[in-house]
């Protein structure tokens, strides 16, 4: 088979697509004929060789921890009548997903929806699980009034569907035209460009006095602090990324002071406390995201690759450049 492999922590340049040999599923295995592999911004650290969530990989190794296609093989102890099934996994702290064929354990597997593709599913296996992980923060209502940021992204992409199902106003945030035009097709009330300085005056002049009761902020720098200053008391601003480096770009850190002056809340709502809100069971996101996918209520935004051109595809999401859920097809 052919595999992108890292044989040395830096650019994107590194990574190489090569042969290599078939994987062989072990005790309670599978192997996956992948059709899809998700690409994430933790694989764009790994390669750089920052550690963070996971551990810095031996290397040589094959980046990717999401996957969907077919299983075509099985290891001892799996049930025959997965042979052929279209499924979709994570592979959790075991890369090897940037390959044509991919093994885990079938306790990971999921039924890929007659309604998804592989990389839909690949989307909803990865960014699908973190977004229903964010939304256990907040009790979305009819009439709430929602801001999401990078709303052309993976996530923002079905944090505004999800709140539009929800009843609420959504407010999305995209940085240039090309983004807030997909952002207002996605079906937010208002799409803003976040890159023109008077964007807040947009806002308030759709939302009036009333203020927002959620800020959704995976920007942090000058947009999250802007779009702090248009929540309403009660407000909430939960926290999953920041695109920034440096400390103005970086997350917005609120003391206990001006939260409670202004009566609202702050938090990061990504790693260990998503982990304790699902009860330590990703599985239970992923179920829950397969199954909002099935029945149609959320559609995931796809930036396809060819499984080649990996290295473009680290590029463009480093650079901000997809929209949508980044997929390497073999």
């Amino acid at each position: 088979m052919h595999a992108i492999r890292l044989h040395a922590f830096g650019p994107a340049e590194n990574l190489r697509y090569e042969p290599v040999p078939d994987p062989v599923p072990g005790h309670g295995q599978v192997r996956i004929a992948v059709a899809a592999a998700g690409v994430h911004l933790i694989d764009t650290a790994l390669r750089r060789g920052a550690a963070g969530p996971f551990p810095l990989p031996q290397l040589p190794t094959v980046p990717g921890r999401e996957v969907a296609g077919t299983v075509d093989r099985i290891g001892a102890d799996v049930a025959e009548s997965l042979l052929g099934a279209r499924v979709v996994a994570h592979l959790g702290g075991v890369p090897g997903g940037y390959a044509e064929l991919a093994v885990t354990d079938a306790t990971r597997l999921h039924e890929i929806p007659p309604n998804l593709d592989a990389a839909q599913a690949v989307a909803m296996i990865g960014t699908g699980r973190t977004t229903l992980g964010i939304l256990q923060f907040t009790e979305l209502r009819p009439g709430s009034v929602v801001l999401v940021t990078a709303a052309a992204g993976g996530i923002g992409t079905l944090l505004v569907q999800y709140a539009k199902t929800a009843g609420a106003t959504v407010i999305g945030l995209a940085g240039g035209p090309a983004k807030v035009d997909q952002v207002r097709r996605n079906g937010a009330h208002l799409a803003v460009d976040y890159l023109l300085p008077d964007w807040p005056d947009q806002v308030r002049a759709h939302i009036g006095d009333r203020g927002a009761d959620v800020l959704f902020d995976s920007v942090g720098g000058a947009v999250a602090r802007s779009g702090i200053e248009l929540l309403a008391p009660g407000g909430q601003h939960l926290v999953y990324g920041w695109s920034g480096k440096s400390d103005e770009e970086g997350p917005v850190r609120l003391s206990a002071g001006e939260l409670a002056a202004r009566g609202i809340t702050s938090e990061q709502v990504i790693g260990p406390p998503l982990l304790a809100r699902a009860g330590g069971d990703l599985r239970v996101l992923e179920d829950r995201a397969m199954a909002e996918a099935a029945a149609g209520r959320l559609r995931p935004a796809v930036h396809r690759f060819p499984l080649a051109d990996a290295a473009a595809a680290h590029r463009a999401l480093e650079t901000r450049a997809t929209t949508g859920k980044v997929v390497l097809e073999p």
